[in-house]
């Protein structure tokens, strides 16, 4: 014989059905719940219990290309490895700006699928810097006059495209707070709520880093991009530019393209949790289907720029001019920020003290 046996969503302990009240009533904690609501609840919960399924991504294939009008070269000074037009005899490397002479043909290099063109130009990187400084309390007045452009490079890094269906289904525990005057009581009710969301989207074009020499935090800061003018590969789009080719592979991106997909299907359904006290997820299945990956070029402009004596690295999207990067803090300034705003604190606190003898 096959024995059913429900727990309180709320405590865990046996739940048995009342007849008088036709709910299912928990003797432990006075808990309520509806036969059918929490026999669908039991549903959800042995669904989330299962392994979700993992994308089936598509092997990414390319019949590789050669191009007589590229060429390649090798950086003496950091390693890395940099694609440019073949009759460029010596050119800086992108990363570290240290002068370096073409070395080699290109050779077993994938051609990409895509390239998204250079949108702005080069003196738009510059003025983008300094619209970038303006505001920042922390930064030292004399950055923008100290600082040196060691070099702005325009490139072309490398990008894995991932498509995929999503289907996510998720539990939050939930409350909202009631407080209310009773005779001499101040009386708090609070009420708990197991709220679920379901649904199905797609993702598309979602970009993950193919290099390991670009920092990962700044291309996605710059994000987003407009796929929509996005153009089949020609080399033509390299001219003046150069192109780092990729050095983690499809495989090795798959991890962060399913932790990046996975993210956003939460946020998505979180979102449209409202009107509550507290939300606490309290179990999920997130499953990922019909994977297809494509292979990018992304036109992204890099600034390294010396300060005293120290060096530091700007990144802007050549398409759209978005711009992120580290700025040098000001102890004089800090020191005095919190300064200012300890002295307001004070001043706010003894108001606050004052009138509060008046009331």
């Amino acid at each position: 014989m096959q024995t059913l046996n429900y727990k309180c969503p709320n405590c865990g302990a046996t739940l048995p059905y009342h007849g008088e009240s036709g709910q299912m009533r928990c003797e432990y904690c006075d808990s309520e719940f509806d036969p059918e609501a929490l026999r669908q609840y039991d549903e959800v919960l042995k669904a989330q219990t299962e392994e979700p399924d993992q994308p089936i991504w598509e092997e990414y294939q390319n019949e590789g290309w050669q191009d007589e009008n590229m060429g390649i070269f090798v950086c003496r000074s950091c390693g890395a490895e940099v694609v440019a037009e073949e009759t460029t005899a010596a050119t800086s490397c992108p990363y570290c700006g240290s002068t370096t002479v073409l070395s080699s043909r290109l050779t077993g290099v994938f051609k990409p699928d895509l390239v998204v063109p250079f949108a702005v130009g080069r003196d738009a990187a510059k003025q983008a810097l300094q619209k970038f400084c303006k505001g920042k309390l922390l930064l030292s007045k004399s950055f923008l006059n100290e600082t040196v452009i060691d070099k702005i490079a325009g490139m072309y890094v490398p990008f894995w495209l991932y498509d995929c269906d999503v289907s996510a289904d998720i539990n939050y525990r939930a409350t909202r707070v009631h407080s209310y005057r009773s005779g001499e009581y101040q009386v708090t009710k609070t009420s708990h709520y197991l709220v679920r969301r379901a649904g199905d989207f797609s993702v598309q074009r979602l970009p993950v880093d193919g290099s390991q020499k670009m920092a990962d935090a700044y291309m996605e800061a710059i994000e987003p991009y407009d796929y929509s003018k996005a153009v089949d590969f020609t080399s033509t789009y390299l001219s003046g530019y150069t192109a780092d080719k990729y050095d983690v592979d499809a495989e090795a991106s798959k991890p962060r393209a399913n932790e990046r997909i996975t993210t956003s299907a939460q946020q998505l359904l979180r979102n449209t949790v409202i009107g509550y006290a507290t939300v606490v997820p309290s179990g999920q299945r997130i499953d990922l289907r019909h994977g297809s990956i494509r292979y990018a070029l992304m036109p992204v402009w890099l600034l390294n720029t010396t300060y005293r004596g120290k060096t530091y690295t700007f990144a802007m999207n050549g398409q759209t001019g978005k711009f992120v990067g580290n700025l040098p803090v000001s102890p004089a300034r800090a020191v005095t920020l919190f300064g200012i705003c300890a002295v307001a604190g004070g001043i706010i606190a003894a108001l606050i003290a004052l009138l509060g003898r008046f009331m």
